[in-house]
């Protein structure tokens, strides 16, 4: 089977899912927008739900990559670091919520769906995040990754100003940095 088939058609379910919802979206549409026959669809996915969960293991794989570049930074502070790596998660939830009017439904699809992806997706994130917070934050390094990944989940409730949460995450970021204790303090 061809990868760049595959690619085709999930780019294709990625638009149909954006413009009509995950309910009025049908295989039909879908090999319309891929510019393929419905059998040959059918080739590489089994149905609609099977489309949509392997377009969302595309889109975690594609946000965990930039994760782990930013985390990777040569020469980045730890601030900025962080930031970036968190950035990765929100911002895939806002380009969904730009990219389409049904966001919420596609989001609580992904739920239902995909489950297991977002638990796998938000503990490599989180492990991500402590390992970038290892020298900083000593033992305490998981703890503060999982309010750093629950302050990012947080931030995706309310949408209506895609600013507004990218500015709250820079500003929690900072300040969750800034009290962690210095090189050579106490823990």
């Amino acid at each position: 089977m061809s990868e760049a088939r595959l690619d085709t058609i999930l780019t294709a379910a990625y638009e149909c899912f954006t413009r009509h919802g995950m309910r009025r979206t049908t295989m039909d549409d879908i090999a319309a927008a891929a510019g393929m026959s419905r059998p040959a669809v059918y080739q590489y996915v089994r149905n609609k739900d099977d489309a949509y969960r392997r377009l969302a293991e595309r889109l975690f794989a594609d946000s965990l990559d930039r994760a782990r570049r930013a985390a990777t930074t040569a020469g980045g502070d730890l601030t900025g670091r962080l930031h970036d790596v968190l950035a990765a998660k929100l911002e895939l939830t806002l380009t969904l919520h730009r990219d389409s009017p049904h966001a919420t439904e596609l989001l609580d699809a992904s739920g239902k769906l995909t489950g297991d992806l977002v638990e796998a997706y938000t503990a490599e994130l989180t492990g991500l995040v402590a390992d970038t917070l290892a020298d900083a934050a000593g033992p305490r390094a998981r703890a503060v990754a999982d309010v750093l990944v629950a302050l990012t989940r947080g931030l995706e409730a309310d949408l209506t100003d895609p600013d507004l949460p990218r500015q709250r995450l820079r500003d929690g970021v900072a300040l969750l940095v800034a009290g962690l204790p210095h090189q050579g303090d106490p823990a």
